[in-house]
């Protein structure tokens, strides 16, 4: 057995990389008190609080098609941007975007200048759309 790892250490050290990139995402995320929601989790927040819901798609994209009430702000922008939000920083802040995968980063960046309740929604729109749920084009 030892013999086997030793002659195949690139595909150990290949297998400890992947297992620390899928790792530490989550690990980021939870130490910066950011939580992933889903749709119905999003839309309740929406409907019982004064949440703050921002896309952070990009123009065209949000043209498509986005939630009701919610900002724009492309992701590209939303770092200086972020003083535009000084006075929802003790809000609830949704982020959304066309899968999840940006509003985890926007979530880091708002996380990161002292939003206290960010949530990014797993799925984003393409989720939002999947559930039947209103769209404003």
């Amino acid at each position: 057995m030892i013999s086997f790892v030793i002659n195949n250490w690139y595909l150990f050290l290949a297998l400890i990389v992947v297992v620390y990139l899928l790792a530490a995402e989550p690990a980021m995320l939870k130490s910066l008190g950011i939580k992933l929601v889903g749709v119905h989790e999003a839309l309740r927040l929406m409907n019982d609080k004064h949440t703050v819901l921002i896309d952070v798609r990009e123009d065209k994209e949000y043209a498509d098609g986005h939630i009701a009430h919610s900002k724009h702000i492309p992701l590209g922008s939303l770092a200086e941007r972020s003083a535009e939000l000084t006075k929802d920083k003790n809000k609830p802040v949704v982020l959304v975007c066309r899968s999840g995968n940006r509003s985890k980063k926007g979530a880091v960046i708002l996380a990161k200048n002292g939003f206290e309740q960010v949530y990014s929604m797993n799925g984003g729109i393409a989720a939002w759309d999947k559930e039947n749920l209103p769209l404003e084009r």
